[in-house]
C-alpha cells in the first residue's frame, strides 16, 4: 500500500505533546502513525482528528524492546514503502529522590525508553529512508532545556537527553550523504498534563517552591511542523521553544 501523503511517525503520540504535535502533522497534510504503549490512548487521539482520522495509523509497541521497533518498522515498510518524518517525542521523568537513592530499575527504565527507545527508531527510520526512492528524510529529536540546565533531582531524565543532543549531532553528520536531515527541538514547559505540578509550584535550585508559566502546547507542536516542512536541502538543528516567563535563562 501507498499512500498519497507523506509519511510521519510520532512516539508517545497519545498524550501531550505527542499528541498535539501528531494532530498538527495530520492537520498540515501528513499521514501519522501514532505510536505509545496503550492502543485505546492512540485511538482516542485519533477519533479526536474526526474527518481527518483516515490520515492516522495507531500502534501499541514499547518502544524500549527492539523487537516491537523491528516489527513497527516492518509495518511501515510493508503498508506504506517509505517514511519521511520522524519525531522521536516518547519519553518519561522520575520521581524527587537523592541522586544515591535512585533505583537501578528506574535508571533502566529511563534510559531504555528516552534514550534506546530513540536510537532503535532512529535505527529503523535511517535504515528506510537511507534505501526508500526518493531517498532522504527528516528525524526531529525531542530533547528538553534540562539537557542544558538540569533541574533538582533529575539526574536520569537529564542524562538521557543530553545524550539525544549527542544523537542528534551524530545522526546529522552520518545522515548527510543519505539526504536524511536531523534536528532537536528542547522543550521548555509547555502546558500539558506532564507539567501540571510547575504550575502548582516545582522545586527550584535553592530549595525553594515556586509556580512557572507555561505555553500553549499547540505553539510546540506548530514549531514541530515547521521543522518538518523545510526541503531537505535546509535543517533546523536545533531549536528552543519555552514559556518566556519561565525560569531557564538565569535559571537558579
Amino acid at each position: 500500500m501507498t499512500s498519497q501523503f507523506p509519511i510521519a511517525l510520532v512516539t508517545g503520540a497519545g498524550t501531550g505533546i505527542g499528541k498535539a504535535c501528531a494532530h498538527a502533522l495530520v492537520q498540515n497534510g501528513y499521514h501519522v502513525i501514532f505510536t505509545g504503549r496503550r492502543i485505546e490512548v492512540l485511538q482516542q487521539a485519533i477519533t479526536e482528528l474526526k474527518d481527518l482520522s483516515n490520515q492516522a495509523t495507531p500502534y501499541a509497541l514499547d518502544i524500549s524492546k527492539i523487537d516491537q521497533v523491528q516489527g513497527l518498522f516492518q509495518m511501515i515498510d510493508d503498508r506504506f514503502g517509505r517514511l519521511d518524518v520522524l519525531f522521536n517525542n516518547a519519553g518519561r521523568g522520575t520521581p524527587v529522590m537523592d541522586f544515591d537513592e535512585i533505583p537501578h530499575e528506574l535508571w533502566a527504565e529511563t534510559v531504555g525508553t528516552n534514550l534506546m527507545g530513540a536510537i532503535y527508531c532512529s535505527q529503523g527510520a535511517f535504515k528506510l529512508m537511507k534505501n526508500q526512492s526518493p531517498q532522504g528524510g527528516r528525524i526531529i529529536n525531542n530533547g528538553s532545556i534540562s539537557a542544558h540546565t538540569p533541574r533538582p533531582y533529575s539526574a536520569p531524565y537529564t542524562s538521557t537527553k543530553h545524550a539525544i543532543t549527542g544523537l542528534t549531532k551524530s545522526l546529522a553528520l552520518d545522515g548527510r550523504k543519505y539526504n536524511i536531515a536531523c534536528g532537536q527541538i528542547d522543550i521548555g514547559n509547555a502546558a500539558t498534563e506532564m507539567t501540571d505540578r510547575m504550575a502548582a509550584g516545582i522545586i527550584q535550585a535553592d530549595g525553594s517552591i515556586a509556580a512557572e508559566d507555561r505555553m500553549d502546547v499547540n505553539h510546540v507542536a506548530q514549531a514541530v511542523v515547521q521543522m518538518a516542512k523545510f526541503p531537505l536541502e535546509s535543517n533546523v538543528l536545533f531549536m528552543t521553544i519555552m514559556a518566556t516567563k519561565m525560569p531557564f535563562v538565569g535559571r537558579g
